[in-house]
Parts: structure tokens; C-alpha cells; sequence
């Protein structure tokens, strides 16, 4: 028990800190669970319980740092819980194979994309908004949020993608932004799962508290080391998603 104990902590703190600089913390702490024995829909809840808390923290460390654009964010958060609720609902009655093949092809150029811009993300090249921005954000968000709440990986690396696209963002501020998304749809599952009593809060709740240290490490290295830190971890994460969803399918 205290070794499954320190495994999953661990692990959880790992995940948090690349997740706050990067996104997919989730292909590292929900194995871990999985590893020490929790069920699949219990490992499902309890994950989503602690990665909830870790990347709420890492949205308050991110505003608090100015990173997070509140005139634009208010607006998406809105329509990311509608975007995950509907999400969640067609999950229930809805095969998710071919949006899995889809998924793949669409971060696999993501991360490709990345590596061959060389200057992608790195530079702050963003104009303000404007009301086509505006629409564009909400828009993105919405399918993001039903995205997140139906099927779920690679949602950050999609978010900051869109956000360095659609905004001009830097891969510090794109990252900042779309932890504060993630968070809400994130929140949607998580209420859902603790209404079907899917959390272990025996594992939970330890893998929570170490994961909120993990997420301030990541948002704080993301902050003082900048874009330069963040885009070959993002690469790195995009890819390791795809090689995931690649094993999954085989």
C-alpha cells in the first residue's frame, strides 16, 4: 500500500508539472493508477478528481502571473461546459473508434507542424481581439469542451495550438489560457464521476495534494524559462499522445 502509495504521488507530480508547461500529464498519471491495480473507470475518476485540482491550481498561478487573457477566456468558458456536457452526454451513445483514428492524424500533424515552423509559438505576435477572434475563440472552445468530454486525450496540445493560430499567442501564454479551459471541461467530468461514485479519494486524494506541488513547479519552469521551454516539451508530449492512440488502435 505505502509503495503503491509513493508510486502514484510520484508519478502524479511528474504529470502535473509537465502538464502545466505542456499538456499530457494524463498519458503518465492515469497509467500509473492502472499500474498499482485501480479498476479502469475508478482509475478514470480518480485521475480526473486529482488532475482537476492540479490544473486549477496551475490556472490561479498562471493569472496571478498575467499570462491568462481574462477578456477572452470569460467568453470560452462559457461555451467549453456546453461543449463538454454535450460531450459527455454523446460519449454514452456514440462509438468513439472513428473519432480515435481522426484524432490521431490531427495531432500527429500538430506535432510535425511544430517541429518544422521553427518560429511557431514563439514570439507573442498577438493584436488584440476583435470580434472575429472572438467568435473563432468561442468556436474552438465549444468543439474542444465536446471534444475533452467525449473522448479526451490530447486536448491541451489541441488548445494551445488553436490558441497560437487563432491568436498569436507564444507557447507561455497559449499554455496559461488553455489550462484555464481544460480546468472547466475537466470540472464537468469530474462532477460526473463523482456522482457515479467513480473516485478512490483513498488515492485520490494524496495523488491531489502532490499533483497541486507538481503544477506549480511546471507553471512556475513555464513562466521564467518561456516559449523556448515550452515548445520542445510540447512537441514531445503531441508525439507521445499519437504514439499512445497509435498502440490503443493496434
Amino acid at each position: 500500500m505505502l509503495l503503491n502509495l509513493f508510486l502514484i504521488c510520484a508519478l502524479g507530480f511528474l504529470a502535473a508539472a509537465v502538464d502545466a508547461i505542456a499538456g499530457g500529464g494524463g498519458l503518465i498519471s492515469l497509467p500509473a493508477l492502472l499500474m498499482v491495480g485501480v479498476s479502469p473507470h475508478l482509475a478514470l475518476g480518480t485521475n480526473k478528481f486529482a488532475a482537476s485540482l492540479a490544473s486549477l491550481n496551475s490556472s490561479i498561478t498562471f493569472a496571478r502571473s498575467g499570462k491568462v487573457h481574462i477578456p477572452l477566456v470569460r467568453w470560452q468558458i462559457l461555451f467549453t461546459l456546453i461543449g463538454a456536457a454535450l460531450g459527455v452526454w454523446a460519449v454514452l451513445s456514440v462509438s468513439s473508434a472513428f473519432l480515435n483514428k481522426a484524432v490521431l492524424i490531427l495531432i500527429l500533424l500538430v506535432g510535425i507542424n511544430t517541429m518544422i515552423h521553427k518560429s511557431f509559438g514563439l514570439e507573442d505576435t498577438f493584436k488584440g481581439l476583435t470580434s472575429y477572434n472572438i467568435i473563432i475563440g468561442c468556436l474552438f472552445a465549444l468543439a474542444l469542451g465536446f471534444y475533452d468530454g467525449f473522448f479526451g486525450p490530447g486536448t491541451g496540445s489541441f488548445l494551445i495550438f488553436a490558441f497560437i493560430t487563432v491568436f498569436g499567442f507564444d507557447f507561455v501564454a497559449a499554455s496559461a489560457n488553455s489550462k484555464v479551459l481544460n480546468f472547466t471541461s475537466n470540472f464537468v467530468s469530474l462532477v460526473l464521476f463523482a456522482w457515479n461514485g467513480k473516485i478512490l479519494l483513498s488515492y485520490g486524494i494524496p495523488m491531489a495534494i502532490c499533483m497541486i506541488f507538481g503544477s506549480f513547479v511546471g507553471t512556475k519552469l513555464a513562466i521564467q524559462g518561456g516559449a523556448k521551454l515550452v515548445k520542445p516539451i510540447f512537441i514531445t508530449m503531441s508525439l507521445l499522445v499519437a504514439a499512445k492512440l497509435i498502440y490503443q488502435y493496434i
